[in-house]
Formats: structure tokens, sequence, C-alpha cells
């Protein structure tokens, strides 16, 4: 599955804060994903960051 910048993922384990969605703010060969429940903002390694997500949900819509 292709990711892109500004897309919505769920994740198989959930935050300490109690969610599960991610925005995905940087692609290559790291990913660097925002809680979106409360802003911590983490980077992983690729493989690592595709065996996490779960669900590519559609992108926010802006208004």
């Amino acid at each position: 599955m292709e990711y892109n910048i500004g897309d919505i993922v769920r994740t198989k384990k959930q935050h300490p804060c109690g969610s599960k969605l991610w925005e995905i703010t940087r692609v290559g060969v790291d990913f660097k994903l925002k809680c979106l429940g409360c802003g911590h903002v983490i980077i992983l390694e690729r493989p690592k960051a595709l065996k996490m997500i779960t669900k590519k949900i559609e992108k926010q819509s802006e208004k």
C-alpha cells in the first residue's frame, strides 16, 4: 500500500493517550507519525512502521 503525507492511519496497538490514529508527516526511509490524540511525534524505520500500520483512513478534508 502507498502512503502519502497527510494520510491518517490506524495502528495495531494504541498510544498511551488512548488513540490508535496517527497522521503521516514524513515518508521515506523513515516514517514520521503524529498522534491525533495528544500530538506526540515519533519517527520509525519504514519496515517497522509498515508492520505497525493496520489500516489507511481517508485523508482529512481541509476546510
